[in-house]
C-alpha cells in the first residue's frame, strides 16, 4: 500500500475523541503575560517625575505658601489645613444610619433664600397696626430653663406624693453616675455640629422622667444643629402628648429668641420647625396656638412660622381644627396671617368651621378701631376660596360689615367675590313646562 504524502496546505488531521478531552484540560500558554508585564514597566516610568520638574513643583508650592502668608498672616496656611481636617466626610459607613448628612455651607447659602436665612422685610405701618392688637400687660417673659424646671418641680412633687401614699417611701433621686454622664451630653450637645449623637440622648425619649433628664442637658445651651436633631428624636419617638411638650417648652421658646436676636432664624431651627409637623396634632397644640393666645406675637414671627404652613402639607382635621381655635380666641393682628395662610391651602372645610370663620370676622362689626391691611386680606380670602359655601345670610352680614370697615383696594374686591357668586342656601327651581 503506497505511502501517503503530507502537504503544507493540506486540512490538520481530526484528534480523537480522547485527545480533544485532554487538550481541553490543559492550560495554555499565552503573551497575556508578557503583554502585563510590558505595561507594568511603562506605567512605573511614568509614575517618576524628573528632577527638573520636581523643583518647579516645590519652586510653586513655596510661591504659593509666602502669597497666602502675606495676604492673611502666617497662620492662614494652618488655619485652612485645619479647617479641611475638620471638614472630612468619612465613608456612608463611618455615620449612623439614622443620622442625615448635613448641607454644606455653599448648600445652605444657596437654600437660604427662604425666609429662614434672610432677613424679614416689615413694613413699619403693619407693625405699628399689629402692636395695638397686641396684649398691652403680657405675662412675664421667663427664660427656657425657668420654664423647663417649674413643670420638673410640679411633677415631681406629684409623683412623690403618689409614690409615698402607696408605698410609703419616698421617690428615689437619680444615680451620680447618670447625672455625670448626661452633664457630659450636655457638654457635646453645647458644641455640636454635625455627626453622630451620644447614645444616652438618643434613648431620653423611652425614659419616664424624659423631662428631668431633658433638663440636665440644658436645652437653651444647645447648638441649632442640636436642636434639630433633638426634634428628630423626640419627634419620631415621643407620643403625642409628649411630643406637644416638647416643643412648647424647648423649640418654641428658642424660636422665638433666636428670632428676637438676629431678626432672622437660624436654618436649623427652620428645618426643626418643618421636621415637628411629623405630629401635626402637636405642632398646632405646642406652637401655633400657644403662640397666637400669648398676645405677644409679633409680625415678623407669625411671618417667618407660618411660612412653614405653605411649605407643608398638612392634613384638613388638624387644620381645620386649628383655625376653628384661632377664630374663637381674642383677635390679634398676627392671627390674620395665620387664618389667611391655612384658608389659602383651598381644604374643603366642614361648615362648622367656615360659620367659625365668618363669625370670626363679623364680631368686628362693634369695634370701631381701625383693622390692620392684614385683617383685610384674611377676609378677602376667605371669600374667594368660600364664597359659594356661604349662605345668603351671611353674605349679607358681610357686606353690612364693608360698611363699617373698609379699604381702598380691598373692600370692592370682597363686595365683587359676594355679589358674583351662588349660595349655598339657594335652590333653583325648576323650570315651568317640565314635568
Amino acid at each position: 500500500m503506497p505511502k501517503q504524502r503530507s502537504s503544507r496546505g493540506s486540512a490538520p488531521r481530526q484528534a480523537s475523541l480522547a485527545e480533544q478531552i485532554l487538550q481541553d484540560g490543559a492550560v495554555r500558554s499565552t503573551n497575556r503575560g508578557k503583554r502585563r508585564a510590558q505595561v507594568t514597566e511603562e506605567s512605573h516610568d511614568d509614575e517618576y517625575v524628573d528632577e527638573k520638574l520636581s523643583r518647579r513643583i516645590l519652586e510653586q508650592a513655596r510661591l504659593q505658601q509666602e502669597e497666602l502668608e502675606a495676604e492673611h498672616g502666617p497662620g492662614s496656611l494652618a488655619t485652612k489645613q485645619k479647617t479641611t481636617v475638620l471638614g472630612y466626610k468619612g465613608k456612608a459607613g463611618d455615620s449612623d444610619s439614622e443620622d442625615e448628612e448635613w448641607p454644606s455651607l455653599e448648600k445652605a447659602a444657596s437654600m437660604a433664600a427662604g425666609v429662614y436665612s434672610e432677613e424679614v422685610e416689615v413694613n413699619p405701618d403693619d407693625e405699628k397696626a399689629i402692636s395695638m392688637f397686641m396684649n398691652k400687660n403680657p405675662p412675664l417673659r421667663r427664660t427656657l430653663a425657668d420654664i423647663i424646671m417649674e413643670k420638673i418641680t410640679e411633677k415631681q412633687t406629684e409623683v412623690e406624693t403618689v409614690m409615698s401614699e402607696v408605698s410609703g417611701r419616698p421617690m428615689p433621686q437619680l444615680d451620680s453616675r447618670v447625672l455625670e454622664v448626661y452633664k457630659g451630653v450636655k457638654e457635646v450637645l453645647s458644641t455640636y455640629r454635625s455627626g453622630k449623637l451620644p447614645k444616652a440622648f438618643k434613648i431620653v425619649p423611652a425614659l419616664a422622667n424624659w423631662e428631668q433628664i431633658l433638663y440636665i442637658t440644658e436645652p437653651e445651651t444647645w447648638t441649632a444643629a442640636a436642636m434639630y436633631q433633638a426634634t428628630r428624636i423626640f419627634s419620631s419617638n415621643l407620643p403625642e402628648r409628649m411630643a406637644q411638650r416638647y416643643y412648647n417648652l424647648v423649640l418654641l421658646p428658642r424660636v422665638r429668641d433666636d428670632i428676637a436676636e438676629y431678626k432672622r432664624l437660624n436654618f436649623h431651627l427652620y428645618m426643626a420647625l418643618k421636621k415637628a409637623l411629623f405630629k401635626p396634632g402637636a405642632w398646632f397644640k405646642g406652637i401655633l396656638i400657644p403662640l397666637c393666645e400669648s398676645g405677644t406675637c409679633t409680625l415678623r414671627e407669625a411671618v417667618i412660622i407660618g411660612s412653614v404652613l405653605t411649605k407643608c402639607s398638612i392634613p384638613v382635621l388638624h387644620s381645620s381644627a386649628a383655625m376653628l381655635k384661632i377664630a374663637e380666641m381674642e383677635y390679634n393682628g398676627a392671627n390674620s396671617i395665620f387664618l389667611r395662610l391655612l384658608i389659602d391651602k383651598k381644604y374643603a372645610l366642614p361648615f362648622r368651621v367656615l360659620d367659625a370663620l365668618i363669625f370670626h370676622f363679623l364680631a368686628f362689626r362693634s369695634d370701631r378701631r381701625e383693622l390692620p391691611v392684614l385683617w383685610h386680606q384674611s377676609l378677602l380670602t376667605l371669600c374667594q376660596r368660600y364664597k359659594e359655601d356661604m349662605s345668603s345670610e351671611q353674605k349679607e352680614a358681610l357686606l353690612e360689615l364693608l360698611r363699617i370697615h373698609t379699604h381702598p383696594q380691598i373692600t370692592n374686591e370682597i363686595r365683587r367675590e359676594l355679589a358674583n357668586s351662588k349660595s349655598r342656601d339657594v335652590e333653583f327651581a325648576t323650570p315651568m313646562g317640565m314635568d
